[in-house]
């Protein structure tokens, strides 16, 4: 009984990997080549479930997603001889499977040293016909669809599409960035002085215009100032000379108040003259006439 029990198992056990031997399954994320001595068969694009001969015909996976291949520090040099560093990723999907296994073994490694040696070889091709400042510009744009458009040939003939290349950065070789460095600190230095020299050549024009205004203004207050003064002047001699012809007397007593007023401001000083002199008219005898009051 255990015997048949154990045959029965071992048959259940032999139908279970032959079972396992003869499906497989495709997922959206691969392809599936059937090999039988080394020729293939039969290739799988869409997922699903699927058959083959058992102990004859084997199974090469191939990846059906997105590969990014890197190409790092690639010295490339541009059209005034200065070189610099790239860095490029290149974004690639596996298009034809049989070619893909044909040509490279379907060995993604191979498939690296080859496209990345055409990626570097483009890089020097388009670099080599362009300024570094285009790298930095809208033509960048431009030179990656160039570099992509290079490779694309040799990567079909190894049954892979190129989607898309990026240059991630652009950088100068380490001997040249002293150099370029210097270069543009004399540049901004130089740009610097331009801009200073127009900015003290306008400062010294408005400061010109300024004094000149300011004479101008000066001149015309103290022209206006004098015709005012001169205004005034007639108006208060006008006005002196009515009083005069009013009362001559009591104007020649106002006039010589004044003049003693000014004479006599300081308490030290001393006037030597005639008693009689018409200077001190004013002060004689109280019943003088003159001072008299009406």
């Amino acid at each position: 009984m255990n015997t048949i029990r154990s045959f029965g198992l071992l048959i259940l056990g032999g139908i279970a990997l032959l079972i396992y031997s003869t499906i497989f399954i495709v997922d959206e994320r691969e392809k599936a080549l059937v090999v039988r001595f080394g020729e293939i068969q039969r290739t799988m694009t869409e997922p699903g479930y699927y058959f083959k001969m058992p102990f004859v015909e084997e199974l090469v996976w191939i990846e059906d997603r997105m590969l990014l291949l890197e190409s790092n520090d690639k010295s490339v040099q541009v059209v005034d001889g200065r070189r610099y560093q790239v860095d490029a990723i290149t974004m690639l999907r596996i298009v034809d499977p049989q070619k893909f296994r044909e040509t490279v073994s379907a060995d993604l490694r191979q498939v690296g040293d080859r496209i990345g040696t055409r990626i570097e070889s483009a890089l020097r091709q388009t670099y080599g016909r362009r300024t570094f400042d285009a790298a930095l510009s809208k033509d960048r744009a431009a030179m990656m669809r160039e570099i992509r458009d290079q490779v694309r040939p040799e990567a079909l003939s190894l049954g892979i599409e190129i989607v898309d290349v990026r240059v991630r950065r652009t950088d100068l070789m380490p001997n040249v960035f002293e150099q370029t460095y210097e270069r543009m600190n004399a540049e901004r230095f130089a740009e610097a002085a331009e801009i200073r020299a127009v900015g003290q050549a306008q400062a010294a024009r408005i400061k010109a215009e300024a004094d000149r205004e300011q004479v101008e203004l000066v001149a015309t207050a103290q022209r206006e100032a004098e015709i005012i003064r001169g205004e005034g002047e007639a108006k208060r001699n006008k006005v002196f000379a009515e009083a005069f012809e009013r009362d001559p007397e009591f104007f020649s007593f106002y006039r010589t108040m004044k003049a003693y007023e000014k004479s006599l401001t300081d308490s030290d000083t001393t006037l030597v003259l005639s008693p009689d002199s018409e200077f001190f008219k004013f002060f004689g005898n109280s019943d003088d006439q003159t001072l008299k009051a009406e």
